[in-house]
């Protein structure tokens, strides 16, 4: 991408280790001359890495649908921004693939099949100096056959303009793009180039007899970026916003094949939206009142279990009292007649001392 648009977007090596594809977007505002771009980069991370790729294509395809809903609610919005808006649908996805010369593999085949009805499909075969010439067309016609043999929908440059039709026509001939991407200068005569620098020799970007990157650049930046952001608009967007319209339960015509108006529409949706709260509404009231019940009656067997055990305790606490009242009145009765029978001990040790006393005169 550097290499693409001329300039450094200072995008930082990611590790290979992640359980999860994630995807990374960054926006930024470039400008050459008098044309000014805003640009959306998304990189998917970890893509491939792990060892169950059954759902590594969801990430991806969750993103798209993202964009295209925030899109979608920004139009059904009643005062409407389109105009600045900034637009995060993706346009175009450079796929690009490893230059094994084997075909692709069955995770590519998986992946694009989920993406190619909601995106805008490049192939791109990557560091395509690591592969000869010929085996290079053999891969080519390879990938091409595998996705024709898959029903694998890819991006046609468009051949109904006049003016660009030739061009077009023949850059579809050359899909997919074999690249090679480069951040240094070389000198090459009296210019810096970019080009990659090897012991055997030097592989120039911008040379097309070394790689296909100058018709990647003609075709999606100089000739057909327009097309590609109207085709996301009028196929890709418009296929999203139908199936979420439907499952909104919108309709352009009823059972009887006769035109449904929105108003029409909106007010039997809200009305049942309304009947359904109601009976909700109902429903919770009913749940409530219940368990109100349920509880009033807990509380009362609760007050008369503890009615119970007071009667009980009471009964006991009775009972308890006029035991000891009578263990009371027994010791009463015993603290008496030990009492009585002190004191006639008493009297009678005196009588017996008086005794004593005479007998002894």
């Amino acid at each position: 991408m550097d290499t693409l648009f001329n300039t450094s977007f200072d995008s930082q090596p990611t590790v290979h280790t992640l359980s999860n594809v994630k995807l990374k977007a960054h926006t930024y505002e470039l400008q050459e001359s008098n044309v000014k771009l805003r640009l959306s980069l998304c990189d998917t991370i970890g893509y491939g890495d792990q060892i169950n790729k059954e759902n590594s294509h969801k990430a991806l395809v969750d993103y798209v649908d993202a964009q295209f809903e925030s899109y979608l609610q920004e139009e059904l919005k009643i005062k409407r921004s389109m105009a600045t808006n900034h637009d995060s649908r993706i346009h175009v996805c450079l796929y690009f693939i490893c230059p094994t010369g084997h075909g692709l593999k069955s995770l590519d085949l998986v992946c694009l099949k989920q993406l190619d009805s909601k995106l805008n499909i490049i192939p791109v075969i990557a560091k395509a100096d690591t592969i000869s010439q010929p085996e290079l067309e053999r891969f080519k016609a390879k990938i091409i056959d595998e996705l024709k043999q898959h029903k694998v929908s890819i991006y046609q440059f468009p051949t109904d303009d006049i003016t660009v039709a030739d061009t077009n026509a023949a850059m579809n001939t050359h899909i997919p793009f074999a690249v090679v991407g480069s951040t240094d200068f070389v000198k090459i005569g009296s210019k810096q180039m970019r080009a990659r620098q090897y012991p055997w020799g030097i592989v120039q970007i911008e040379n097309e007899a070394h790689c296909d990157f100058v018709k990647l650049r003609e075709m999606l930046i100089r000739t057909n970026m327009e097309d590609l952001r109207e085709l996301t608009h009028t196929r890709h967007y418009e296929l999203y916003r139908q199936k979420r319209l439907l499952q909104m339960g919108f309709v352009d015509v009823d059972s009887n094949n006769q035109p449904v108006s929105f108003q029409k529409i909106f007010e039997s949706k809200r009305s049942n939206h309304l009947a359904t709260l109601q009976a909700k509404e109902e429903e919770v009231r009913q749940m409530f009142v219940q368990r109100v019940k349920q509880k009033e009656n807990e509380l009362k067997d609760n007050e008369k279990e503890l009615h119970t055990k007071f009667d009980r305790l009471k009964r006991e606490h009775l009972e308890e009292k006029t035991k000891l009242e009578e263990t009371r009145k027994i010791l009463d009765e015993q603290y008496q007649e030990l009492q009585k029978r002190k004191h006639q001990c008493s009297n009678g040790s005196q009588s017996t001392l008086t005794l004593g006393r005479g007998k002894k005169k």
